[in-house]
């Protein structure tokens, strides 16, 4: 049905998914709907449903915030008057999947006695899952043919315009009550974006539908794990995962979203599937009657539906039966749902004559869908947007990151490390500019730039258009100031400091980020000239005038370290340069090699490098191995951290926005990452303020 209206570009009937994932007879209800909608339009629809059906038949569900480690040390800590800063840094030390408290706090420094720390270790570990607050599920609406108020109070939200009822989604599920998910998807508004300036700049009229499919640019791109900002094919893991899967066609890219997740991984399916699919394994499969479940997988089991199929051909469940499976296996909260199923699965299967050890494999995998479940469903629908996300990166890289930091904030990468990756694409970018900056990022000719339009296949530096960046970047300043800026620019703009001061009338916070990140270079003032011109007065010594420098250059300007540091500190990123670039002698006398000269070097090799931190995750799955990501001017490289190692440098590697690292070169299938043996901090970076990229930890 959602195919025929156009909701979905996904083919269900030539995708072959299964019927029973969404009806079924013994499902005596209507299915779950779940719309991904563009994120930054997500209250249009919200608004449109409260008024089409009413506030007294449609309401936001809510969701119970329950304490976890992080926000139980939190209130704990303020209950016992621990500083703020000393609770942040307790925070940050504990990786989400740590609940050894007390061992923090020791790690943190806390100044208390120790029976002290134990009592405040034992109520924060006490008050963790208990309910903090009720809050609205961050997309659930409940709708009803008769008045919601009938079962279930409804009340004002706190935001403006909304309105929710006291159950949350479990609840709604144990009352078999019709729930639609309003979920906001950047790569929608990603997509949109970029489908918006390709018509406007070049007369280019793309869509999800119309975008060209199996395009070999694209997969080449994809094998090369070239992926930053591409939708579900960018993290850590895809990126290690795509030169070894070699995605050739729009089912590979199913298979890919899929294959990084808890459940192929715990149910042990993920390597076997890569030998089979290099032909370093037989496709063997249990059963003959599975072959027809299994064969698109290669006779492993990856998705949601085949579970569902597996178990109604090897274990003889009803369809429904089928259902009531996948939803206990979602429901894995809630113990002891999913191991009702154990006996039954196992014990069919084995009389149908399929080894005891696949059918326990395959109820462990189903254990690990509980995690993350991912439907086929699913995967085709995301699969479809990471290749028309990859398309435009591949074609018209300089459209892909302009939309893309205006869709931000989405996705795995700061926008620093978005912009640096651009740069090594040869995508131009232009700094913020009171007088030629928008809100929002735009595409703009550079000077003494030819028209040889946007670049097809492989970048090249003559492209038409640069990336102008958009204010939106600059921090502390809010649309209502891009207001005043925009009036002053259509009232014929002035050529001083002074008289942008005086006509626009900016929070005094809002013109010194301005003067920082170099906004101002327009009026021809050096950076910590404009920052004086623009103090308040009341901060500056008794009888000094802020216009006795109007015109005058009194200040040294800054170097292009300073520079760089300085568009960090005001915007979170640089056009100008990369942070290890001001580094890059100090290191190359230690005889250090950059990101790029690490991933030339061969099988074994024993390496030090220094980079900024960017990613840090340690997914259940990994049994405490941390996955680490440096980054410098020159690219990226990824680092394996076994527990032992990370155990011994635990508060170097989390605290640290600039660290060393020296272990050996594992080299497999294109894939390079730095066993870790030790960690340190470089001497150039002692005392220097964090201003790297934000790293994306433990999300």
């Amino acid at each position: 049905v959602c195919y025929c209206l156009g909701v979905t570009s996904v083919d269900p009937v030539h995708m072959n998914l299964l019927f029973e994932r969404f009806l079924s007879r013994e499902r005596a209800e209507p299915p779950d709907i779940d719309l991904d909608i563009e994120h930054n339009r997500r209250e249009e629809v919200i608004q449109h449903m409260y008024q089409k059906y009413g506030r007294d038949r449609a309401a936001m569900v809510a969701n119970v915030v329950r304490y976890r480690t992080r926000s139980a040390i939190r209130e704990v800590g303020k209950a016992f008057g621990i500083p703020e800063v000393a609770l942040n840094q307790c925070a940050r030390l504990l990786p989400h999947w740590d609940g050894n408290v007390h061992a923090v706090f020791k790690e943190a420094g806390l100044d208390l006695p120790q029976p002290l720390l134990e009592h405040m270790a034992t109520l924060t570990q006490e008050i963790v899952g208990f309910p903090r607050h009720l809050s609205i599920h961050p997309g659930g609406f409940l709708l009803g043919t008769d008045p919601v108020d009938t079962i279930v109070p409804i009340e004002n939200a706190t935001m403006q315009d909304r309105t929710v009822i006291q159950w949350d989604k479990t609840d709604i599920e144990t009352m078999n009550l019709f729930k639609v998910d309003l979920l906001g998807l950047g790569a929608l508004t990603h997509l949109d974006y970029a489908f918006r300036l390709l018509k406007s700049h070049h007369e280019i009229d793309l869509s999800l539908a119309t975008i060209p499919p199996d395009d070999a640019g694209v997969f080449d791109m994809a094998c090369r794990a070239d992926t930053v900002g591409v939708f579900q094919i960018e993290s850590r893991a895809q990126m290690s995962m795509l030169p070894r899967l070699k995605p050739r066609s729009y089912y590979d890219l199913v298979i890919e979203v899929s294959l990084v997740r808890p459940g192929p991984i715990t149910g042990g399916m993920v390597h076997p599937y890569l030998r089979r699919r290099a032909g370093e394994e037989a496709v063997t499969y249990p059963h003959p009657s599975l072959e027809p479940v299994l064969s698109k997988t290669l006779g492993i089991p990856l998705f949601q539906e085949q579970v569902m199929k597996l178990a109604v051909v090897a274990a003889d469940y009803t369809p429904g039966e089928a259902d009531q499976l996948r939803r206990d296996m979602a429901a894995w909260k809630q113990k002891g749902r999913i191991e009702q199923h154990h006996d039954r699965l196992v014990s069919r299967m084995v009389a149908k004559g399929i080894e005891p050890e696949f059918a326990e494999r395959v109820f462990s995998q189903i254990l690990g869908f509980g995690e993350y479940g991912f439907p086929e469903s699913h995967a085709a629908s995301f699969a479809l947007i990471a290749y028309a996300t990859a398309y435009v990166r591949h074609h018209y890289p300089v459209v892909f990151v302009c939309a893309l930091l205006n869709a931000w904030p989405f996705g795995f990468y700061s926008p620093a490390t978005v912009i640096d990756d651009s740069k090594r694409h040869h995508v131009k970018f232009l700094p913020i500019d009171v007088l030629k900056s928008e809100w929002d990022c735009t595409l703009e000719r550079p000077a003494g730039a030819s028209d040889d339009g946007e670049c097809v296949s492989t970048p090249s530096p003559g492209t038409a258009y640069a990336v102008r960046m958009g204010l939106r970047y600059v921090k502390g300043l809010g649309e209502g100031d891009w207001e005043r800026i925009r009036e002053w620019r259509t009232s014929g703009p002035t050529s001083t400091l002074s008289e942008f001061t005086a006509f626009c009338r900016l929070p005094s916070d809002s013109m010194e980020r301005l003067a920082e990140v170099g906004a101002f270079d327009c009026f021809d003032k050096e950076r910590r000239d404009a920052l004086w011109g623009v103090l308040d007065q009341t901060e500056l010594p008794t009888g000094m005038l802020i216009g006795e420098l109007e015109g005058t250059s009194s200040f040294p300007s800054l170097s292009a370290a300073e520079e760089v540091n300085w568009d960090y500190a005001a915007s979170d990123h640089s056009t100008r340069g990369h942070v290890m670039e001001q580094f890059r002698p100090l290191v190359e006398r230690e005889g250090l090699p950059d990101a790029a000269g690490v991933s030339r070097m061969e099988h074994g090799r024993k390496v030090s490098l220094v980079g900024c931190a960017i990613c840090r995750q340690m997914p259940g799955t990994a049994a405490g191995v941390l996955f680490m990501t440096l980054e410098d001017e020159s690219g990226f490289a990824n680092l394996v951290v076994w527990e032992k190692v990370f155990k011994q440098y635990r508060t170097m590697i989390l605290t640290n926005w600039l660290i060393g690292v020296t272990g050996k070169l594992q080299v497999a299938d294109g894939v390079v990452h730095i066993i870790a043996e030790s960690f340190w901090k470089p001497d150039f970076a002692r005392g220097e303020p964090g201003i790297g990229a934000a790293s994306h930890d433990f999300r």
